[in-house]
């Protein structure tokens, strides 16, 4: 199981620091760099969830607010609107 976990904490590193532009490369790899070792499996999964929001969705949520597609109704949304680089 745990072995299990670890693969999932490295694909979500990678998926968080490979998103397609420069900016969501490092907001979401900080983020997932900075809290992915307090996350239990419940909130990986919510996590791997998140990911699979679109850049723009994601950067909307956290810069303005603006809530589509449910982003909202995940735990992982409420620790990524905290975060600050």
């Amino acid at each position: 199981m745990n072995n299990k976990l670890e693969i999932l904490k490295k694909r979500l590193i990678y998926r968080a620091g490979y998103r397609g532009t420069k900016e969501m490369d490092i907001l979401l790899s900080s983020f997932v760099n900075k809290n992915i070792e307090h996350f239990d499996e419940n909130l990986l999964n919510e996590l791997d969830n998140f990911l699979n929001f679109e850049d723009d969705v994601i950067l909307n949520f956290y810069n303005h607010e603006i809530v589509k597609n449910e982003i909202d109704k995940n735990k992982i949304s409420k620790i990524f609107k905290k975060f600050k680089l």
